[in-house]
């Protein structure tokens, strides 16, 4: 038997530190030795050593024991309590949109990233424990999604959002310390580190088992650890403090014992009918089993129940395929029966499971068998299989010590080297929000660039594995600059105009605007920027952007005041034609379009009268001595500047006037002489004689159209 086959490896429990010597011979492992004893004050709680130096005294009287029989032992493997595991889902969402399209080394970073976000919520949640530092042990990606859709892998992925949900295990630092100060102080080097939960499952559930959805029950005298598996993997720990111990002070106080007679007495119930009680009075009694049993029936419901809380907890609220239980607790009296109740299991689907379902393992003749050897020879196992071991490497030139739970790689060491990987990547420059037309548009600023990694002087990645003594050097990224634009950059083609204006040909440039002032395509572009960059929308704009704001005028209403009055005559008003066609102002345009601008027109008295439909004159036509001639008078006189205006006057725009409205009268006889001239013939006597249709009449006579009219001289007569 070579020394160097042998292994050492410590169980340190609440209750008692268990040392085991194992050989291992053609893969075939075989307990040669073990020793245990039990602390005889408080020096462990939930897993955590507590006081170092009782501890360390424990340790050095195995250590001593067994080097008598086996010679020197100068490394062990030990285990980190389950219990210490801490759990914890993360998530961490990135904004790609615009952005390359995403690579290993991006995922690398987003799930390290997810990883330290999980480590913080664990320190958050455990700050009683004033430890804010933890080894991060190992993390699964649960899922990769791309703007809120599961994806397979991100990689040369593009869209708006990335996300990765993890769930990290973390130990506390000052659980492994501990255990290194014990251990040192026991003149020991820790070869290999495990963890209890690993250790128990390790050597009872396969990984070809961990298909299932089984969980393992580690019962210890202080605390239950709860290991469960499915899906091909361990997938939660957990752990409740109540154990072994409960029900032995469920016995001190039935029958008044101290407590370790009532351990005494805890153990005897698995060998004998009837146990013998001695209680502080110095009473001896002997009980049968079943009272004892029937007596601590509520402690026992109490473990199952807390036992089984847990499991659910950890199980996503439902019952596993089947429970294995170990431990010296888990030789509880009908624990097991009330453990498969409560969790609606066959009986038989719970089990109390000893060192006999290890494979590959025999144990020499003089140590006992039992459920309770199954963690510390698993942690003897799963050191010599899968150790976990310390390596130190110097990030920046700082020593960070790790364990080698798995393959480190750098990201491994910079997360335990706490730097912030969120931070190393270099920012995003400086947006600029401008405004184009009166529509905001945001211009990122350029990408920072990627962190600069160098692993013994050489470029490396993320996921580079790393050795002992490496040395790592990290440059943050460099943050990316504010993007620099020209107004030509936002705009592709700045678009000419050509038309005809009043027989002229005009081509039409866009106005170019910066915050109010004319600038040049050229102009570079700062953030809040206001630009105007179109051609005139309307033929008012049109004409005012090409210096003919004449025009415009031509275009007002034709306006006068008549009698104090304001009024728009809107046919004697300028007009645009379109192509022909009339148009407003305020009409568009289009390329190669006529335009002609007519000018307001100057009308005569008459020609604003007929609009106005106002009357000038009257008129009817009568015969005056067989010539037909027409009488008229004025109804409605136009006076301008005071003066009376005719009918072929010019009015102009924004001329005053006063018009009179005279009353209507009808023509008399004697209207006729304003428009005919009389004369008495040289033979007529003095008088006349005024005929209307050959009738007499008189000069106050109405007449009516068509009336013939005469004026008639008696002539003389000769004698």
């Amino acid at each position: 038997m070579q020394e160097n086959n042998k292994l050492f490896a410590l169980d340190i429990g609440t209750r008692s530190v268990v040392g085991i010597i194992l050989e291992e011979i053609n893969q075939q492992y075989q307990v040669i030795d073990m020793m245990t004893i039990e602390h005889s004050e408080r020096a462990m709680l939930d897993g955590q050593i507590h006081d170092v130096i009782s501890v360390s005294n424990i340790i050095s009287k195995i250590k001593d024991a067994l080097e008598k029989k086996h010679g020197p032992l100068k490394k062990v493997c030990v285990a980190a309590a389950g219990r210490a595991l801490k759990t914890e889902r993360a998530k961490v969402v990135v904004d790609i949109k615009g952005k390359p399209m995403m690579q290993k080394q991006d995922i690398l970073h987003l799930e390290l990233s997810a990883v330290q976000q999980a480590q913080a919520s664990v320190a958050e949640k455990h700050d009683e424990e004033k430890s804010h530092y933890y080894y991060c042990v190992g993390y699964s990606v649960l899922y990769y999604r791309l703007d809120g859709e599961e994806i397979g892998n991100l990689i040369d992925q593009q869209g708006d959002e990335a996300s990765v949900e993890i769930i990290a295990t973390f130990l506390p630092k000052v659980v492994v310390e501990s255990l290194l100060s014990a251990l040192h102080r026991s003149g020991l080097e820790m070869e290999a580190l495990t963890l209890e939960p690993i250790a128990a499952i390790n050597v009872l559930i396969p990984p070809s088992m961990r298909r299932l959805n089984v969980a393992l029950v580690d019962i210890g005298a202080g605390t239950s650890d709860i290991a469960i598996t499915d899906m091909g993997t361990i997938i939660a720990y957990g752990m409740v403090p109540i154990a072994g111990d409960e029900i032995t002070e469920s016995i001190s106080d039935q029958y008044l014992l101290d407590f370790p007679l009532a351990e005494k007495v805890k153990r005897e119930l698995n060998t004998h009918d009837v146990v013998t009680v001695t209680d502080i009075l110095g009473f001896e009694t002997e009980v049968p089993k079943e009272e004892v049993i029937t007596q601590i029936t509520p402690a026992i419901d109490k473990l199952a129940h807390s036992i089984c809380d847990e499991i659910f907890l950890l199980n996503n609220h439902k019952s596993p395929k089947a429970v294995m239980l170990v431990g010296g607790g888990s030789l509880t009296p009908e624990l097991p029966k009330k453990v498969a109740e409560k969790l609606n299991l066959p009986e038989n689907r719970v089990a109390i499971r000893g060192i006999d379902a290890i494979s590959s393992l025999t144990i020499s003749d003089h140590i006992a068998k039992g459920p309770e050897l199954v963690t510390p020879i698993g942690i003897a196992i799963a050191a010599k299989k899968s150790p976990v071991q310390y390596i130190t490497v110097y990030v920046n030139e700082q020593p960070v010590r790790l364990f080698e739970v798995k393959k480190l790689t750098v990201g491994d060491c910079l997360l335990s080297a706490g730097i912030k990987m969120n931070k190393l990547y270099g920012k995003p420059g400086m947006a600029m929000i401008i405004s184009l037309n009166g529509q905001s548009i945001t211009i990122p600023g350029q990408h920072g660039t990627p962190p600069t990694l160098l692993k013994n002087g050489l470029p490396c990645s993320l996921d580079d594995e790393i050795e002992n003594g490496d040395q790592l050097s990290v440059t943050k990224g460099i943050d990316g600059e504010k993007t620099i634009l020209k107004i030509n950059d936002l705009i592709d083609e700045i678009p000419h105009k050509k038309l005809t204006i009043n027989e002229d040909v005009f081509t039409v440039s866009p106005q170019l605007l910066c915050n109010g002032f004319p600038v040049s395509p050229d102009k570079l572009i700062e953030d809040r920027d206001e630009i105007i960059c179109k051609n005139p929308d309307s033929i008012e704009e049109l004409l005012v952007s090409l210096h003919l704001q004449a025009f415009l005028s031509e275009l007002k209403p034709f306006r006068i005041k008549i009698n104090e009055k304001e009024t728009f005559i809107p046919p004697f008003s300028g007009r645009i034609l379109r192509n022909g066609l009339e148009v407003k102002p305020h009409h568009s345009y289009d390329d190669g379009d006529i335009i002609t601008i007519e000018k307001k027109k100057n009308p005569t008295v008459q020609e604003l009268a007929d609009i106005k439909q106002i009357i000038l004159q009257y008129s009817i036509p009568v015969l005056f001595n067989g010539q037909e001639i027409s009488l008229s008078k004025t109804i409605t006189e136009f006076i301008k500047d005071e003066e009376p205006l005719s009918a072929e006057d010019t009015i102009l725009d924004g001329d005053k006037l006063t018009i009179i409205q005279n009353r209507f009268e009808p023509f008399i006889f004697q209207d006729l002489f304003k428009f005919v001239d009389v004369t008495m013939p040289k033979d007529a006597t003095g008088n006349f004689v005024l005929l209307k249709n050959d009738q007499q009449t008189s000069f106050h006579d109405i007449i009516e159209p068509g009336d013939h009219l005469q004026i008639v001289w008696p002539t003389a007569t000769l004698n």
